[in-house]
């Protein structure tokens, strides 16, 4: 049966390609309506569109034999007709739509054809058949083109947003080449901009990483995972920003005009480092909230050198005892004296803390009464112990009681909404 319904196809082929030029021509005058792209489309690429279409014809009988089509010269023409629609950001709606006019109108005059020759019912059923797959691989190719170009242009503005990024936080390019950069990459240029960091073998971190915003530019290429994210100091996109990140342990470096953004993406590295060695905490860690700690711990060797110079006078207490008086006197500095308040935060009796003090009196002597040397015991105390010091192993010591005694009146002196402990 084959045999013969693809004879009548055969037959029935050169007369549909005679036709060609009138089919095409009806298809072009019903398209210019609704879609006039599409006509137009047709009145330029005229020539082109009827070789293709010949070709399609020419192998009706082979299509009615196969279910698939050879690449041929015709689909890569409907693969550039998609790929021209993602160029030119048009929705493949009105383009099938146009395929399906097309198909109406050439099955009309393929019909009058297979009628005029006295086709079978077989033969016409099979060139029915044919006519519609034809269209199908014509659809099937645009969307291709479509895909193609889409994942093309994807992988090639990726490309240009890392570019654009490694060349923010570079700190050798000009405005000029970084506007003419973000020209490429399609990047509106923010008036501000913030670094985020992520550990890289964190998956929950990576995740959240990627599913920010699509206008925060990539960090990678780096031993930190991150983004570069456009204006994100109003009040909703911090909020929204916090949540996003939330559990991610991820930096949000401070927010600074882009040819800071060096300077911001180093300070955000130093916090990563102090969150791997427990100095910080929060999730996420906004480094605006953490300058104090962040200048203090700047340079680790500095601290070190600033602790063993002012606390040397308890480097010679037995560990527990060394850390318990650590703590009074960094209790004391920040309730600037006042022994109820250390006395609630240490969760020990107010005497427990006379007795202390009068420890740490007798090993600081009158220093505590300098308020340089306060000053710069606070910073030695407050902020932890620099990164490489290694504490000594605490055995727990047995603190010697101290005997009550009848408390003598405080001298209190207000400054402001502040009491000041006599110890002061």
């Amino acid at each position: 049966m084959y045999s013969e319904v693809n004879a009548c196809l055969a037959d029935i082929v050169p007369a549909i390609i005679d036709r060609l030029p009138l089919i095409l021509s009806e298809v072009r005058d019903l398209l210019a309506e609704e879609h006039p792209d599409y006509a137009g489309f047709l009145a330029e690429e005229f020539d082109d569109v009827v070789a293709a279409s010949a070709g399609f014809a020419s192998r009706l009988v082979g299509i009615a034999d196969r279910a698939d089509v050879e690449a041929t010269l015709e689909q890569t023409l409907f693969e550039g007709i998609g790929r021209e629609h993602f160029r030119q950001g048009q929705d493949l709606g009105g383009l099938m739509a146009a395929y399906r006019t097309g198909a109406a109108v050439a099955w009309r005059h393929v019909a009058q054809v297979a009628l005029g020759v006295g086709a079978s019912s077989e033969a016409f059923a099979m060139l029915a058949s044919t006519v519609f797959t034809a269209v199908d691989q014509l659809s099937a190719a645009s969307l291709r083109g479509y895909a193609q170009e889409q994942s093309e242009s994807a992988l090639v503005r990726n490309r240009l947003r890392e570019e654009l990024s490694d060349l923010l936080l570079s700190g050798r390019s000009d405005i000029a080449t970084i506007r003419a950069a973000a020209l490429r990459a399609d990047w509106p240029l923010p008036h501000e901009a913030a670094v985020v960091l992520v550990e890289p073998d964190d998956e929950r971190a990576t995740a959240a990483l990627a599913r920010l915003d699509p206008a925060c530019l990539p960090i990678r290429g780096r031993e930190l995972l991150g983004a570069i994210v456009p204006d994100p100091s109003g009040p909703r996109r911090r909020t929204r920003l916090a949540n996003h990140l939330r559990g991610a342990h991820a930096v949000i470096g401070a927010t600074v005009p882009l040819d800071r953004l060096p300077a911001s993406l180093h300070v955000a590295e130093i916090a990563v480092r102090l969150r791997r060695d427990r100095v910080l905490d929060d999730d996420p860690l906004f480094v605006g909230e953490h300058l104090d700690a962040l200048i203090v711990h700047h340079d680790e060797a500095l601290l070190a050198a600033l602790r063993r110079q002012y606390l040397a006078p308890l480097a010679e207490l037995p560990a527990p005892t060394r850390e318990r008086l650590a703590t009074t006197l960094t209790s004391w500095l920040l309730h600037m004296g006042n022994r109820q308040a250390m006395a609630g935060e240490l969760h020990v009796h107010p005497q427990t803390v006379r007795y202390r003090m009068a420890q740490l009196r007798e090993l600081f002597g009158p220093g505590l009464d300098d308020p340089s040397m306060r000053a710069t015991l606070l910073l030695a105390l407050a902020w932890g112990p620099a990164a490489d010091e290694v504490p000594d192993p605490v055995v727990p010591e047995p603190e010697p009681e101290a005997r009550p005694r009848r408390p003598s009146p405080p001298l209190r002196a207000e400054y402001g909404h502040v009491r000041v402990g006599r110890e002061l």
